[in-house]
């Protein structure tokens, strides 16, 4: 099977460089990990003590902060290395409160492995979630090099647990300890022998509370508002807005309405603009004068890194991914301001989707005439109440961050 693998992992860069020419995103990511070698070598001593920490992409970046930033208070004086495998994760990240240097994942080819290893050296590894990397979980585990993994979810249909898929789960034993997000994570592991497992819960719990704590004032979504009902779609993809664009346009004149794409180049944002009937103010493209964002009805946030703070001015949510097969994006940014909220008919991979949506404090729609019925039930009905049960389903959640960190205090 290694043999297989490796070979499968020369075929897969070869296909990827060809796409490369064809694909922004995907090109961004070759060009990048072009560079990773000689950044590391630059910037990496041989005495420095270095943790790294490795994750997908943006999403994972924001599950494992709360973790990044008690290990940085621990550790003051290592060297701190974040690698990203996704385009979207690196370039938001490229600059950050927590680590030294920012680089692209080189793929998992045994040589590749090696010369990234060799010129990283660290001391610690943290892999968030589920971009785990055959080759290079077990090159850490012959050097002795600490390895854990966090905020994991596992489920009976995934690769490690198929009857072909034991040299796979033979790589989650490598590392010395996994923190999972469910008990149900936890049972499925045991039950296939691996034993170091905690059930810490989801740090993205910790991390969504903790905006709060922060100041989510907004001069520009404030005026907006003003005093009508606002609601909040959030990293919407083309299937999600095909179900909110309608809405808008035959909408009262006593709501607004802010969409946030998830994809933000000046395409996507044409097609959105030229389906909406009402005024439009765009974050990037006017001057948004008082005037401007007064007579707005809706108001396109095609700009990365806000949206955790809009949804502070939200009265109702509706969160996108759930109507496609992208995945549905993070539900708890909106739960934890109170908000009710509507997803896409595609959730059941999503643990924390099921229990609001058992709590009825969020509602899932598979089509147009669904989510019209659904917001005007939420309008009419007392919407702050469904929202309180999702504020506090997040309040009660917290706690995975310090389960954690008391694992990794003892590794100081």
């Amino acid at each position: 099977m290694q043999l297989i693998y490796n070979i499968l992992t020369i075929i897969v860069d070869l296909v990827l460089f060809f796409f490369g020419f064809f694909n922004r995103k995907l090109k961004k990511r070759l060009v990048g990990v072009g560079s990773t070698f000689r950044v590391l070598k630059k910037n990496i001593k041989n005495n420095d003590q270095v943790i790294w920490l490795h994750c997908a992409s943006l999403g994972e970046y924001e599950q494992g902060l709360p973790v990044f930033e008690n290990l940085k208070l621990i550790f003051p004086n290592h060297k701190f290395v974040i690698s990203f495998f996704s385009a979207s994760g690196y370039e938001v990240k490229i600059q950050n409160p927590i680590t030294d240097l920012v680089v692209y994942l080189p793929s998992d080819h045994p040589s590749k492995v090696n010369r990234f290893l060799n010129l990283l050296n660290p001391e610690l590894v943290v892999f968030v979630k589920y971009d785990l990397w055959p080759n290079y979980l077990s090159e850490l585990k012959k050097r002795k090099i600490r390895a854990i993994l966090i905020s994991a979810l596992f489920r009976k249909n995934q690769i490690y647990f198929k009857p072909y898929g034991s040299w796979f789960l033979d790589k989650i034993k490598t590392f010395e300890q996994v923190f999972v997000q469910n008990e149900a994570s936890k049972i499925l592991l045991e039950k296939y022998g691996i034993i170091n497992v905690t059930n810490a819960g989801d740090t993205r719990f910790d991390r969504v509370n903790a905006q709060l704590q922060i100041n989510n004032q907004l001069d520009f979504i404030e005026n907006f508002k003003g005093k009508k009902t606002c609601i909040v779609a959030g990293s919407t993809w083309p299937e999600d807005e095909e179900l909110i664009v309608q809405y808008i346009n035959n909408s009262s004149d006593n709501l607004k309405f802010i969409i946030a794409p998830h994809n933000v180049d000046h395409a996507r944002v044409k097609s959105l603009k030229e389906k909406i009937s009402e005024p439009i103010v765009q974050f990037t493209a006017d001057k948004n004068t008082s005037a401007q964002l007064k007579n707005a009805k809706v108001y396109i946030l095609d700009t990365i890194g806000l949206l955790s703070k809009v949804y502070a001015y939200a009265d109702i949510a509706y969160v996108g991914g759930g109507m496609g097969k992208s995945g549905l994006h993070n539900t708890l940014e909106a739960a934890t301001f109170g908000l009710p909220i509507i997803i896409g008919k595609n959730y059941k991979k999503f643990p924390e989707a099921i229990a609001m949506i058992s709590k009825g404090s969020m509602s899932s729609v598979a089509t147009k005439t669904e989510f019209q019925n659904c917001m005007d039930s939420l309008l009419e009905a007392d919407f702050r109440k469904l929202g309180e049960l999702n504020r506090v389903f997040v309040e009660q959640q917290k706690g995975a961050t310090k389960t954690i960190m008391a694992y990794l205090i003892n590794f100081a």
